[in-house]
C-alpha cells in the first residue's frame, strides 16, 4: 500500500509528477479512442506518427494552465480542464458514430435541436463509453479525498517552459503535416484530414478561430464583393432546353424531403421483395423524369442543408447549418422567385416544431408565406415517433390545407419517419428487417418500405383531392441514411466490398419529378447531377429563366449542363473520375487512375466554386444583388400562427 501512501516523495507530489502522469494518461486515452472510434484513412507512415503524436501539444497546452494555480486551486484546476477535455472528446465520438463528421461551434449553437434529438443519441451511446471517463473519476476520487496533496506555486519559468513546450510540439506537428498535405490549414475542407493531421482539440481551436473570421466577414463585406460571384455565376450559366422548358407553367409545385432514401433503394430486393414498390413505379413511369446518378451534397446540416441547396443553389457551409447561423441572411429562395412570377401561395409543412432547425425563421427569410409545424396537426402519442408525425397521418392531415391554397402554389414536404436509428412500431412493419447484425442497418429497410407506402398513400389521396392533374412532385433523397461506419453490413447487403470510391458512389440519393398529362417524355435521365441543380431544373421546366439570379447549380436538361458534383468536403464526382481525400477513381474500373491529371481539371474549379459559394452566404452578399421583377422578401409581414392562417 506503499506505493498509494501520496506522501511528499511520491511521484504525484513532486512539482511536475501530477501533471505529466495526467497529460501522459490523457494523452493515452486520447490515442485510443483514435484508433477505436475514427476511421482517419491513416496511409503512410508519417500519418501514423503524426496521429501518435498530436494529442501531445493541445494536452500539454491546456492542463498548463492549471500549473497558474498553487494549492488546492490546481487541483480543482486539473479536474475542470480535464472534464472540458474529456466532454469534448468524447462529444466527438458519439457525432462521429452516426455522421463520421467531428462536432464544430456552429454544431454547438445548435441549442434548439439537442431536446429532440431523443433515441438519436442514445442509439449512440455505448454502456462502455464510461470507460472513456475513467481516468477522470479516478482523479476526481483523489482530489476530493485529498489523497492528493496540494502543491506550491511554480515559478514562471517553470510554468513558461511547459506552454513554450506545447508550442514547439505543435509546430513541429504542423510542420510536418505541412510536408505530407501542404497548405493543410487553407486548401482542405475535410475535417477527418484536420483531426488526423494535428488531432481533436487541435481542430477545435482552428474550429473556434475560422467561425469567428466567418463571423465578421458580413461586418466588412459591401457591395463590390458580389461582382466576383456574379461574374462566376454568370459564366457558368447554361441555356434552357427547348424541349422542357415551360413543360410545367402554370402548374402547382410539391416538394417531398425523402429523409434518408439513397439510390440504392430503387429497384432493391430483400429476400426476393421489392423495398420500395411504389417509387420504383415511378421511376418506370411515363410522367415522371428520374435522375440515377443524382447525389446529395450536405455537410452538417443535413437535411436543413438539402433544403437549403434545392431552395438556393447555393451550397452549405463548411462548418454548422445555414438555417441555424445565417438564417437572418438575405435570400433569392425559390418560394420568393415563384412569388415574384404569379405564383399565388408558397407554404412548408412538417409534423416536427417549428424551433427544429430554426425553420421559422429562415422559412420567413426564403419568402414562405406559411409554415404549418407541429401545431397544425393532431399530434397524437400513437401518431409520434422520432421526430416528429409519422408520414401517413402527415400527408393525410396534409391535403385539407392543399385544397384550400389559392393555386398555383408552391408547397414542400418533410418526412421524418425514416429516420436514425429506424425504429418503428410492430403495428407500422409489413417488412421483415435484414439479418446482418448492424440493428440501424437491419430496420432501416423497414422504415423505408413504411415510407413507400404514404408516398402511395399521398399520390392516391392528391389524385382525389382534384390537384393531381395540375401539379408536379419532385421527390429527393435529403441525405444518406446509413453512414460510413456501417461499411461491413451494407457491403454484405449489396455484395461487394464498400471501399472509398464505393462509399462516394453510395452518395447517390433519388430524384424524380413527376409531371401528369403527357407533358413531357419520361424515363431515367443519366445525367450526373446534384441537389444545387434543381432549382434551376426546376423553374426552366415551369417556364422562368434563371440567367439573372446567383446560382451555382445548372439545369439537369440542358444539352449544356456540366455534370460535375462537388460535395462538401471537395471531393466530387463526374460521369469518368471520382476524387475522394485526393485520390483519382476512375468510374468504370472503380480503381484508382494511372493519368495523374485526370481530376485536376475539377479539382480546382470545385474549390473555387464551394469558396464564392460560402462568401455569398458569410458575407450576406445577396442584399447587394437585384434582379429585375424580383420582389424582395419582408420578414416583417410573414405570420406563421394560426390567427394568419391563409389571410
Amino acid at each position: 500500500m506503499k506505493l498509494f501512501s501520496f506522501n511528499r516523495v511520491s511521484l504525484l507530489n513532486k512539482t511536475f509528477g501530477l501533471f505529466f502522469l495526467i497529460t501522459f494518461v490523457f494523452w493515452l486515452k486520447t490515442y485510443t479512442i483514435y484508433q477505436v472510434e475514427f476511421s482517419l484513412g491513416i496511409e503512410n507512415s508519417i500519418q501514423k506518427f503524426l496521429l501518435f503524436i498530436n494529442p501531445i501539444s493541445s494536452t500539454l497546452f491546456f492542463f498548463s494552465f492549471a500549473l497558474l494555480f498553487k494549492g488546492k486551486a490546481r487541483n480543482r484546476a486539473y479536474l475542470i480542464i480535464h472534464f472540458i477535455l474529456s466532454f469534448v472528446l468524447y462529444g466527438n465520438v458519439v457525432y462521429y458514430r452516426f455522421f463520421n463528421d467531428f462536432v464544430t461551434v456552429p454544431v454547438l449553437m445548435q441549442t434548439q435541436n439537442f431536446g429532440q434529438l431523443g433515441g438519436s443519441a442514445l442509439a449512440l451511446i455505448h454502456p462502455t463509453d464510461v470507460l472513456y471517463f475513467l481516468d477522470f473519476i479516478v482523479l476526481a476520487i483523489l482530489v476530493l479525498a485529498k489523497k492528493i496533496k496540494p502543491q506550491e506555486k511554480l515559478s514562471r519559468k517553470a510554468i513558461a517552459t511547459a506552454f513554450v513546450s506545447a508550442i514547439l510540439i505543435f509546430t513541429t506537428n504542423l510542420a510536418i503535416a505541412e510536408s505530407d498535405r501542404p497548405q493543410l490549414l487553407t486548401r482542405t475542407f475535410d475535417r477527418n484530414y484536420l483531426v488526423k493531421y494535428l488531432g481533436v482539440h487541435n481542430f477545435t481551436i482552428y474550429d473556434i478561430i475560422q467561425s469567428s473570421k466567418s463571423a465578421s466577414q458580413r461586418a466588412f463585406a459591401d457591395s463590390n464583393d458580389i461582382t466576383e460571384v456574379k461574374n462566376y455565376t454568370n459564366s457558368t450559366y447554361v441555356k434552357p432546353n427547348e424541349k422542357y422548358f415551360g413543360a410545367a407553367k402554370d402548374m402547382n409545385v410539391i416538394y417531398i424531403s425523402m429523409e434518408s432514401v439513397q439510390g440504392f433503394l430503387i429497384d432493391y430486393k430483400l429476400r426476393g421483395e421489392e423495398v420500395m414498390p411504389f417509387l420504383n413505379s415511378l421511376t418506370r413511369d411515363s410522367n415522371t423524369l428520374y435522375f440515377d446518378n443524382f447525389f446529395h451534397q450536405t455537410a452538417q446540416g443535413k437535411t436543413s442543408d438539402a433544403e437549403f441547396l434545392m431552395e438556393n443553389s447555393m451550397y452549405p457551409l463548411p462548418q454548422g447549418s445555414v438555417f441555424t447561423t445565417k438564417a437572418m441572411n438575405t435570400y433569392q429562395g425559390l418560394p420568393s422567385i415563384l412569388k415574384s412570377n404569379g405564383f399565388n401561395y408558397t407554404a412548408a409543412l412538417h409534423g416536427n416544431s417549428k424551433t427544429f432547425w430554426n425553420r421559422e425563421e429562415m422559412y420567413k427569410s426564403q419568402g414562405y408565406d406559411m409554415f404549418y409545424d407541429s401545431s397544425y396537426y393532431n399530434m397524437l402519442s400513437e401518431n409520434i415517433i422520432g421526430y416528429g408525425l409519422k408520414d401517413k397521418p402527415f400527408f393525410k392531415e396534409s391535403i385539407p390545407y392543399l385544397k384550400e391554397m389559392p393555386q398555383p402554389f408552391y408547397t414542400k414536404f418533410i418526412t421524418v419517419t425514416h429516420h436514425f436509428p429506424y425504429p418503428l412500431e410492430k403495428k407500422d412493419r409489413t417488412l421483415e428487417p435484414a439479418t446482418t447484425g448492424d440493428k440501424s442497418v437491419d430496420q432501416y429497410f423497414q422504415t423505408a418500405r413504411y415510407f413507400d407506402e404514404s408516398l402511395k398513400q399521398f399520390f392516391d389521396d392528391l389524385k382525389s383531392s382534384g390537384l393531381y392533374d395540375n401539379t408536379m412532385v419532385v421527390m429527393y433523397g435529403d441525405h444518406y441514411g446509413i453512414s460510413e461506419n456501417h461499411k461491413r453490413a451494407m457491403g454484405e447487403l449489396l455484395g461487394k466490398e464498400i471501399t472509398p470510391f464505393e462509399q462516394a458512389q453510395l452518395q447517390r440519393v433519388p430524384l424524380l419529378i413527376h409531371i401528369p398529362g403527357e407533358k413531357i417524355e419520361g424515363g431515367v435521365n443519366h445525367t450526373y447531377g446534384g441537389q444545387v441543380d434543381v432549382r434551376p431544373t426546376i423553374l426552366h421546366l415551369l417556364g422562368i429563366d434563371t440567367k439573372n439570379y446567383i446560382e451555382f447549380g445548372s439545369d439537369l436538361l440542358s444539352t449544356e449542363d456540366h455534370q460535375i458534383v462537388p460535395f462538401r468536403n471537395g471531393d466530387f464526382v463526374t460521369p469518368e473520375f471520382t476524387e475522394v481525400s485526393g485520390k483519382c477513381y476512375n468510374n468504370e474500373t472503380a480503381e484508382l487512375t494511372l493519368d495523374s491529371k485526370a481530376c485536376t481539371q475539377y479539382s480546382e474549379a470545385v474549390k473555387k466554386e464551394l469558396e464564392l459559394s460560402d462568401k455569398a452566404v458569410y458575407g450576406d452578399l445577396l442584399r447587394f444583388h437585384e434582379v429585375k421583377g424580383f420582389k424582395p422578401v419582408k420578414r416583417s409581414t410573414l405570420d406563421y400562427s394560426k390567427a394568419e392562417h391563409l389571410n
